[in-house]
């Protein structure tokens, strides 16, 4: 028989702050014999595909240099 799932405050904060300022994504957790042991956060930046995106230049179909860190670790 599975095991009751345990979730405390602890985990629902470390959720919530994966969660936070995700637009598009997904959060996977794991749970091993009732409580979680990973969880791993895939998040999608999506740009869109004209010349008014200064990252994208849509006449020559190269991509600019940006320095800016692309996202959260």
């Amino acid at each position: 028989m599975a095991k009751p799932l345990k979730v405390d405050e602890v985990w629902l904060t470390r959720i919530a702050e994966l969660l936070d300022n995700m637009e598009f994504g997904s959060l996977h957790i794991v749970v091993h014999e009732g409580q979680i042991v990973q969880m791993e956060r895939t998040e999608r930046k999506r740009f869109e595909n004209s010349s008014a995106n200064p990252r994208y230049s849509v006449e020559t179909g190269s991509r600019r240099t940006d320095t800016r860190s692309a996202g959260r670790g």
